[in-house]
């Protein structure tokens, strides 16, 4: 009975299978993962910490350490999971090491066409002193991602795994390694968190869909 509640990732996940190709010594496996996943992981770290050169480096630390691992890996959750596993436990020294340096940089990515907001703009919008206006989408995709930088570091992690990376409660927790009820909490508190900074700016009903199509902007 026991066996049969244990998931076989071996047979349920073809990344898993290719990773025990790593553990086997086959280069080849491992550039397949590497194709696989790297686009994934600079997206991430790009939305977490800004700098496209130190979003590189992440994620070449990650692959470094699946590398380095892959003797003693042995499949008990997903690939994907156990990659992001790493990716978190990265990005979190990653933010420690640059926490004398709070300041927020949003750069934009559409060649200075988009305004420069700042959390004194969302403070603006979020006390109502901010005359209403139409925004285009692209400045409402800023200001989501504007939003996304306010959050602490777990909430913005949980919804990055959750929302871009479509990863279950259970799999965040395993990423992160907190129990499924604390993720609970913590993607409630992190889309509390952008409802309350966004709706005085964006119209009703639009802040979910923008931050759905914000997605989009990570694999730019």
């Amino acid at each position: 009975m026991q066996e049969q509640t244990v998931p076989n990732y071996e047979e349920l996940d073809p990344d898993v299978r290719l990773m025990l190709q790593v553990r086997d010594d086959n280069a080849a496996a491992f550039e397949e993962l590497v194709t696989r996943y790297q686009g994934r992981l600079l997206s991430l770290f790009r939305h977490l910490i800004r700098g496209r050169d130190h979003s590189e480096d992440l994620a070449q630390e990650v692959f470094l350490r699946i590398y380095r691992a892959r003797k003693r890996y042995v499949p008990g959750a997903k690939f994907s999971t156990w990659m992001f596993k790493i990716a978190h436990n990265v990005a979190s020294n990653a933010l420690r090491s640059a926490s004398r340096r709070r300041e927020i940089n949003i750069v934009s990515k559409s060649s200075g066409a988009l305004p420069s907001f700042s959390l004194e703009t969302l403070a603006q919008a979020a006390s109502g002193l901010m005359p209403a206006r139409q925004i285009d989408s692209a400045e409402r995709a800023e200001m989501v991602r504007l939003a996304m930088e306010s959050l602490n570091d777990r909430q913005r992690m949980a919804l990055l795994l959750s929302k871009f990376e479509g990863m279950t409660y259970a799999d965040i927790a395993e990423a992160m390694d907190l129990s499924t009820p604390a993720v609970k909490s913590l993607l409630s508190r992190a889309r509390g968190n952008l409802r309350d900074i966004l709706e005085p700016y964006i119209d009703k009903g639009t802040m979910d869909a923008e931050v759905e199509s914000s997605s989009h902007d990570l694999e730019k």
